[in-house]
């Protein structure tokens, strides 16, 4: 799945030049997070957040009438000095997979979308990968979502699968865990139906382990130590 499908193209932007209030009011009405800053050619310059915005906002601790003052002041500086120049930005051929691992690791909530010559083309939330995601795993639909802890070795999806498939039941999308431990994995199948009594009952006839999928959750959180206590 590539980032033109998803990314939003009905973009909402500003010049390098309105106050910070105007963006402030724009994310407000539109409730976005993300403003792109393009020139007046439409090249991305910059992009400003709403963190952006409220780091810029005067310190509480001030007096009342020096806040309201300093805020006055604030709000009509142009959004250039508070924006990111220069954004990580990606291209609308990256595929979903990058363009988040780009997200988790640079820390950023949205990724402009430009062309080969810096045109502003889109922009991709983490809104929009939440889409994609519930698109790619058929979470929309009513169904039931299974935890089957496998042994390490070849053949063991296609044995799942074919039993899926006997019961004449569609399987909207399967995850495996990377890490179970040494020897097992965790495959996680959403079926779309709530009648899974069957398939339960044949997947544990030939060996598999079924467990419900929070309490694998659960065990995959760091275990917290017991504190040493002063005498």
């Amino acid at each position: 799945m590539f980032v033109s499908g998803r990314m939003t193209k009905d973009l909402i932007t500003a010049g390098p030049d309105i106050t910070i209030f105007e963006a402030k009011t724009i994310m407000t009405e539109k409730s976005i997070r993300h403003l792109p800053v393009i020139d007046p050619a439409g090249k991305l310059i910059g992009i400003v957040t709403d963190r952006d915005v409220r780091d810029a906002m005067p310190s509480t601790l001030l007096k009342k009438a020096d806040y309201e003052l300093t805020l006055a002041k604030i709000m009509n500086f142009p959004v250039k000095d508070i924006m990111t120049k220069n954004p990580m930005t990606i291209y609308a051929y990256y595929t979903i997979q990058d363009s988040l691992l780009v997200m988790m690791k640079k820390k950023v909530g949205a990724l402009p979308v430009i062309d080969e010559e810096g045109y502003l083309k889109g922009i991709l939330s983490t809104r929009d990968l939440l889409s994609a995601f519930i698109n790619i795993m058929n979470i929309d639909e009513p169904g039931t979502l299974l935890c089957i802890v496998v042994k390490e070795q070849r053949g063991q999806m296609k044995k799942i699968v074919d039993i899926i498939t006997e019961e004449k039941i569609s399987l909207g999308s399967v995850l495996v865990a990377r890490f179970w431990d040494e020897e097992k994995r965790a495959i996680f199948p959403y079926l779309l139906t709530n009648n899974v009594i069957n398939v339960k009952k044949k997947l544990i006839e030939i060996g598999f382990e079924i467990i419900d999928p929070m309490r694998w959750y659960l065990e995959q959180l760091p275990q917290k130590t017991d504190q040493p206590t002063g005498k």
